[in-house]
């Protein structure tokens, strides 16, 4: 009997070979004046194309996403070329890939914007860190969006979209998680609005189904997958309060009225067990709620991905670190080989260095 890591799966009418999900993983590596995917890129990522499914890292849908250094976006045609040569270089391989689609929002700095501030919610600032050219540096209160501003970012979304049609994806996730922009507009920490877009949780939630709408008017939703982190706390400025997980349990209710590929949910990063009003147990919680496909991540091992499919309480699991250093990761599950231990030290470095010389088994057996 395979493992059930192992065995294929369908996305609406996308064919998986496996359930080894590569998890999207900033890497700062477009070093380049327009943030432009290159070759090294598109190197990197066919080596990993046997993961069922590749996500790509955060593409930024405009300038005013940006956040981190060298990060590739996906609003200009000399990104979308750069894309192209990633996606067609996948699909040789015979993989599968999807663009996340990305808006830091506030965690953003105003060394990307010509000085001017980021853009959120609401003017709170996440006292957090934004990774910009000179090294890390605090970030400061962001500017409050104007409903026109909100509705233009929607619309970035959906030409994101389309040029991620027009690079060659498979299809694209809604970056809605991890303390960014969509995120900052669930969390009643983030968002103190009064309009449309604050107070309840139908209005915190409004600009993630507005963005899957836009979208569903220049490609099929059943290829569109939606990431969210419900119990993020403590960290990407993020805080949880007593209304977080009602709303994302509002949310991901409402999902299912879309015919989506995928939900992927992330498990808390950090130990949440003494937070009051977190979900410890992400995929336990939402498998009963949400009807469609289910990815779930974070800190999973092979042994641990095989139980939660096996349990019945998620259909994929997305890898991140183990991918880096261990290109052909499924491989490596079907002969349960021991997996390369990932630099670090590398994880955001310009060049190929602990990027793409990361052997696969054939290789590293040779």
């Amino acid at each position: 009997m395979s493992q059930p890591l192992l065995r294929p799966i369908k996305l609406q009418d996308l064919e998986l070979n496996n359930r080894v999900i590569m998890a999207p993983m900033t890497r700062s590596r477009a070093a380049n004046e327009g943030n432009v995917a290159n070759d090294l890129m598109a190197t990197y990522y066919a080596q990993r194309a046997s993961a069922g499914l590749i996500i790509s890292e955060g593409t930024q849908i405009s300038e005013q996403a940006v956040g981190y250094v060298n990060t590739p976006g996906i609003y200009s045609q000399e990104q979308v070329a750069g894309w192209k040569k990633v996606t067609d270089a996948v699909h040789a391989k015979g993989g599968k890939i999807f663009a996340q689609l990305w808006h830091v929002g506030r965690m953003s700095h105003p060394d990307f914007h010509n000085g001017e501030y980021p853009v959120a919610p609401s003017a709170i600032n996440p006292n957090a860190q934004a990774y910009t050219p000179e090294g890390f540096k605090n970030t400061v209160t962001p500017r409050e969006l104007t409903i026109p501003e909100i509705k233009q970012i929607v619309q970035d979304y959906k030409a994101a979209a389309k040029n991620a049609i027009d690079a060659g994806f498979d299809g694209v996730e809604i970056h809605a998680s991890n303390g960014y922009l969509l995120h900052q507009f669930f969390n009643g920490t983030s968002n103190i609005r009064t309009d449309e877009y604050g107070g309840s949780k139908e209005n915190r939630a409004r600009i993630l189904f507005e963005v899957i709408e836009a979208i569903q008017e220049v490609m099929p939703v059943e290829r569109v997958g939606v990431r969210l982190n419900p119990s993020l706390h403590g960290i990407f400025g993020m805080t949880l309060d007593e209304e977080t997980i009602p709303t994302f349990d509002y949310i991901i209710e409402k999902l299912n009225n879309y015919n989506l590929s995928y939900l992927h949910l992330s498990e808390p990063f950090n130990d949440v067990s003494a937070i009051p009003h977190a979900e410890q147990n992400i995929a336990k919680r939402y498998r009963p709620i949400y009807k469609g496909n289910l990815i779930i991540n974070a800190g999973f091992t092979q042994e641990k991905g095989n139980a939660v499919i096996e349990a019945g309480e998620a259909d994929m699991v997305a890898f991140g670190v183990p991918f880096i250093s261990n290109p052909d990761l499924p491989e490596r599950f079907r002969q349960n080989e021991e997996l390369q231990e990932a630099d670090k030290n590398t994880f955001y470095s310009p060049g190929a260095e602990g990027y793409i010389d990361y052997p696969s088994l054939a290789e590293a057996k040779a």
